[in-house]
C-alpha cells in the first residue's frame, strides 16, 4: 500500500509542476511568434518542454514522450536556425502542446493516455523534414477517458517497472480495489521545487515538497489495458485542494502563534491574581495591556493567515495569450493580448472561480470587440488590434479590467436587440439611459450575433459571467465608446473568508448586508417619497431610486417607520434599502446554517456581545422583486402611511 501512495504522490507532483510548466511554455510560444529570433526565449521553451518530457519518461507515459520528443526536435531545429518560424509551424507546435495538456487531464483521472493522433504526428514529421507546404495543423482530438492500448514508444525501454494504471484509476475514483499491485519505478525522484516554496494540502493538513522527475529517462510503454470506466471521483493533481505558500509567510504565522501563546500565559497569570483578590491598579493596567496586545496579535495573525491563501493572479492570466492567439487565427484577425499586474494577489479559491468568466470575456473581446484587419484599416486604425488584461489592488478590492480598441457598442442597437428578442418591453427599454442599455448584454438570452457560430451567438455567457462574479461578492461594469473600444471592469474583495458588512436593525433584529453593495447612507424624509408607476421612490441627486424596506423584503411586520436608507447597488440597478437604525461596520466570518437555508440568508455570524446576526444574501432577497411590487415590497399610500 505504501508503494501505491508513493506512485500517487509522484503523479501529483508531476501534474502540478508540468501543468504550470506547459502554461509557461504556451505563453512563451505566443511571445516567440512576435520575436522569432529571440534565442533566449527559445532556450527557455526548450528547457521547459524537456523537463516535461523527462517527467513523462520517468512515469512511463510513452504516448506523451512520443509527442514531446518530436516537438523538442522542432525546438532544437529552430534554435539552430535549421527551420524558420511561421504561423503554420506555430499551429503545429501549439497543437502538440494542446495534446500534451489533454493527456494531463487523462492522467489526473489515473488513466493511461491514448496514442497520439496520427495526423498530428504526421504534421510534426513534415515540419521536421522542412516540408512546410505539407504542414496543416490538425484539429486537436479530445482525449477521452476510455482509451485503447497504447503502442510501444519508438525509443528503447530503460526502466521496465510500469505503474498499474487500473489499480491507480480505481484508487482515484474510489472503487474498492487493493492498490498493492502497483509497481513504482525504483529510481528516486529529484526534488526540484524552489527552496522557499511548499505545497500545502488542506486535507490532510501537512506540507509536501513539490518534486519533479529527472529529465533523462525514457521508459517503456504502459501495459495494454481494457477500457476502464470513466472517472467519477477526484483528481490526482489535487489542484482544487492544494496551494503553494512561501515559507516566509508560514514562518510569520508560526512566530505570531508563538507570541499569542506567550500573551495567553500572561492572561492566565493575571486571571489567577484577580481570582485571588488582587485588584490593584497595576494588575488591572497589566490586564488591559495584555488584552490590547492579544487584540493586535490576533489581527496580525488573521492577516498573515489570509496571506497564505493569496496567490498571484498571473497563474491564471498566463492561460489567455494562447487562447486569444488561437481564436484570432480561427477568426482571421490580428490580435495582441497585453497583460499587466500579474503579481497582484488574490484568494486562491477566487482565482479558480474567475477562470470561466475571464475566458468568456477574453473570447468576447476577440470575437465581438475587435474588428478584422481590413475593417480596421478602412477605419484608419492599425491592422493589429490590442486587448489589455490588467489587475491591480485598489484599497481592499482587486480590480480586473479587459479593454479592447475595437468597434465598441451602440446603446441603441442593444436596446433594439433586447426588444426584438422579447427580453424587455418597449416601454422599459425607452426609459433606459445609455449606461443601462450597455447592461442589457447581461440579460439571459441576449446576443448581438445574428448567426450562431462555434464561438458565439446563442446568448449564453454574459449573464453567467455576471452571476459568477456576484457569487464572489464582486461587481462588473461596462464602459464603451462606439468606434473606440470597450472596457469591462470587475471589482472583487481580496478574500471570501472575511466579509466586510454593514450591520443594520429592522424589527429589533440585527442583520448584516455586504458592504460591497453599499454606496452611501441617507436619512429618510417621508415627505420626499414619491410614487412613480405605483412604486415608492426617492430622488437622490437627480437619480430616481426605488425604495424598499428590509422588513418588507423579509415579509416581517414592521415595528416602526424606517429612519434611514442604505443606497445600494445590485448588479446594474440601484435602490434604497430602508432600515430602522444602524449598528456599524464590521468584518465577519460567515458560518453556514446547518441543515437549513432560509431564502435570502447567506449564513450567520456572532456580534461582539455574543448575539447571532444573520448575513443577508441581497441578490436572493431581491430576486423577482426589483421589478415587482409584490412579495413584500413597499406600496406608498401617503407620506405618513406605509403598507407592506
Amino acid at each position: 500500500m505504501s508503494d501505491f501512495a508513493g506512485m500517487e504522490e509522484l503523479l501529483q507532483d508531476f501534474l502540478l509542476e508540468s501543468t504550470e510548466l506547459l502554461s509557461d511554455v504556451d505563453n512563451k510560444l505566443v511571445e516567440l511568434e512576435k520575436r522569432p529570433n529571440d534565442r533566449a526565449l527559445l532556450n527557455d521553451i526548450f528547457r521547459g518542454f524537456h523537463t516535461i518530457k523527462g517527467g513523462a519518461g520517468f512515469l512511463n507515459v510513452a504516448p506523451m514522450v512520443t509527442i514531446c520528443h518530436r516537438t523538442e526536435n522542432l525546438f532544437d531545429k529552430l534554435r539552430n536556425s535549421e527551420l524558420g518560424l511561421s504561423s503554420e509551424l506555430m499551429d503545429v507546435i501549439l497543437d502538440a502542446t494542446g495534446a500534451v495538456r489533454d493527456m494531463f487531464t487523462v492522467l489526473s483521472q489515473g488513466l493511461p493516455p491514448p496514442n497520439p493522433d496520427p495526423a498530428m504526428l504526421a504534421a510534426l514529421d513534415a515540419a521536421l523534414a522542412g516540408n512546410l507546404a505539407a504542414v496543416k495543423a490538425p484539429a486537436a482530438a479530445p482525449v477521452a477517458p476510455v482509451v485503447q492500448a497504447p503502442a510501444p514508444a519508438p525509443t528503447p525501454a530503460v526502466n521496465s517497472n510500469e505503474p498499474n494504471w487500473e489499480a491507480l484509476h480505481q484508487a482515484v475514483t474510489g472503487t474498492e480495489q487493493a492498490a498493492a499491485a502497483v509497481n513504482v519505478p525504483t529510481a528516486a525522484p529529484v526534488d526540484m521545487a524552489a527552496a522557499a516554496t511548499m505545497v500545502v494540502e488542506s486535507a490532510p493538513a501537512e506540507l509536501i515538497p513539490v518534486a519533479q522527475a529527472p529529465a533523462a529517462v525514457v521508459p517503456a510503454a504502459p501495459k495494454p489495458q481494457n477500457k476502464p470506466a470513466p472517472s467519477t471521483g477526484g483528481s490526482i493533481s489535487g489542484q482544487e485542494n492544494t496551494i503553494r505558500i512561501d515559507t516566509v509567510r508560514l514562518d510569520q504565522v508560526l512566530n505570531l502563534s508563538g507570541e499569542i501563546g506567550l500573551t495567553k500565559n500572561r492572561l492566565t497569570t493575571l486571571r489567577t491574581e484577580i481570582l485571588q483578590g488582587n485588584m490593584e491598579t497595576n494588575t488591572l493596567r497589566s490586564l488591559d495591556e495584555a488584552i490590547s496586545q492579544l487584540d493586535l496579535l490576533v489581527s496580525d495573525l488573521q492577516n498573515a493567515v489570509m496571506k497564505t491563501r493569496m496567490q498571484p493572479i498571473g497563474r491564471l492570466f498566463q492561460k489567455y495569450p494562447r487562447l486569444a492567439r488561437d481564436l484570432a487565427r480561427q477568426l482571421g484577425k490580428e490580435v495582441e493580448l497585453v497583460i499587466t499586474g500579474e503579481e497582484t494577489e488574490l484568494d486562491k479559491t477566487m482565482i479558480e472561480d474567475l477562470n470561466d468568466p475571464l475566458v468568456h470575456l477574453v473570447r468576447n473581446a476577440v470575437d465581438h470587440g475587435v474588428e478584422s484587419a481590413d475593417e480596421r484599416i478602412a477605419m484608419g486604425k492599425k491592422p493589429q488590434s490590442l486587448i489589455e488584461l490588467t489587475a491591480e489592488q485598489v484599497g481592499d478590492h482587486i480590480v480586473i479590467e479587459i479593454t479592447d480598441d475595437g468597434k465598441g457598442m451602440n446603446p441603441e442597437v442593444l436596446r433594439r436587440k433586447a426588444i426584438a428578442k422579447g427580453l424587455i418591453d418597449a416601454e422599459t427599454a425607452n426609459s433606459l439611459d445609455e449606461k443601462q442599455c450597455l447592461q442589457l448584454i447581461f440579460l439571459p438570452g441576449f446576443s448581438t450575433k445574428d448567426q450562431i457560430s462555434s464561438v458565439s451567438g446563442r446568448g449564453v455567457g454574459m449573464d453567467v459571467v455576471r452571476t459568477n462574479i456576484q457569487k464572489l461578492n464582486g461587481r462588473i461594469d461596462i464602459n464603451s465608446i462606439q468606434g473606440e473600444g470597450t472596457r469591462i471592469s470587475i471589482s472583487l474583495p481580496l478574500t471570501l473568508a472575511i466579509l466586510p458588512v454593514l450591520v443594520v436593525r429592522a424589527c429589533n433584529q440585527p442583520f448584516a448586508v455586504p458592504l460591497a453593495m453599499v454606496r452611501e447612507i441617507i436619512p429618510i424624509d417621508t415627505t420626499a417619497i414619491q410614487e412613480v408607476s405605483g412604486r415608492p421612490t426617492i430622488v437622490v441627486r437627480d437619480e430616481i431610486l426605488p425604495l424598499k424596506t428590509l422588513s418588507g423584503l423579509l415579509n416581517w411586520q414592521p415595528t416602526q417607520k424606517p429612519n434611514f436608507g442604505v443606497l445600494m447597488q445590485s448588479a446594474e440597478k440601484s435602490f434604497i434599502l430602508a432600515v430602522d437604525s444602524f449598528v456599524g461596520r464590521d468584518d465577519v466570518v460567515i458560518k453556514p446554517l446547518q441543515n437549513i437555508r432560509p431564502k435570502g440568508v447567506a449564513g450567520a455570524t456572532l456580534s461582539g456581545d455574543g448575539s447571532v446576526v444573520l448575513v443577508l444574501d441581497m441578490e436572493d432577497l431581491l430576486a423577482g422583486q426589483m421589478d415587482s411590487s409584490a412579495n413584500g415590497s413597499i406600496m406608498l399610500r401617503n407620506a405618513d402611511n406605509f403598507s407592506y
